[in-house]
């Protein structure tokens, strides 16, 4: 079936983000230097993400939920009210990034949006997500935004059938193989991987899960235009 919809992953497919989560790990080692090298630091950051992600789910603020739990792991009876406050400080800083669109997204929404149907396909807090959205000037070319709190195969059978489409017809572009390639071609739709420089490890896959997976890959994104 022809594409009808295709939907765009947000963060690091549309505008810079995890960038921003890089400069946060770094501030927050910096707090621990005294206490614990930065790679152990940023080991036991990434379990507390890891066994908390399903009670804060994804975005900045359970980072900074993390971080603290981190912080009081290895500071113990040290920690303070004066590294907690620094800690919610990254955050808030984190909060207040401007959205920086990629190169050519206007250009390539603009190219697309009379022939399908776009709408905006993340995960992550709910108000971060629509903040940045409202920031980036580009909310008028889509039909629908859906803020998922996973990107698992359940959450995109629940989108398509809000949509009203076969899953053929869907067509999924991110720069995640994890959350935006491989649940959206195990329901029968179509995607497009875009790589960025820079991936969260929770969303890195073993090259075996690729195995017999049709997506295509273009290096940016007003590549999807002549890919159409």
């Amino acid at each position: 079936m022809a594409i009808k919809v295709i939907g765009f992953d947000a963060d690091d497919t549309l505008w810079i983000n995890e960038n921003y989560f890089r400069e946060g790990e770094k501030k927050f080692c910096a707090l621990m230097h005294a206490y614990l090298s930065e790679e152990k630091t940023m080991t036991l950051l990434y379990d507390n993400e890891m066994n908390t992600l399903d009670i804060y789910g994804f975005g900045i603020k359970g980072f900074v939920l993390s971080m603290i739990e981190t912080a009081s792991q290895i500071m113990k009876t040290e920690l303070d009210n004066i590294t907690i406050d620094s800690i919610v400080t990254i955050g808030k800083e984190m909060l207040h990034k401007p959205v920086e669109l990629f190169e050519g997204v206007e250009q390539t929404l603009q190219a697309l949006q009379h022939s399908y149907r776009l709408i905006v396909v993340t995960k992550g807090d709910l108000l971060d997500q629509e903040r940045k959205l409202e920031k980036s000037g580009i909310t008028h070319y889509f039909h629908h935004v859906e803020v998922m709190s996973n990107k698992h195969e359940a959450d995109y059978l629940k989108l398509i059938k809000h949509l009203d489409i076969d899953p053929s017809s869907f067509l999924m572009v991110g720069n995640s193989l994890r959350s935006d390639i491989l649940p959206v071609t195990k329901i029968g739709g179509k995607a497009v991987y875009v790589p960025y420089d820079i991936t969260w490890q929770h969303e890195t896959v073993d090259t075996h899960d690729l195995h017999e997976i049709e997506y295509a890959t273009i290096d940016k994104l007003p590549d999807l235009i002549n890919l159409l």
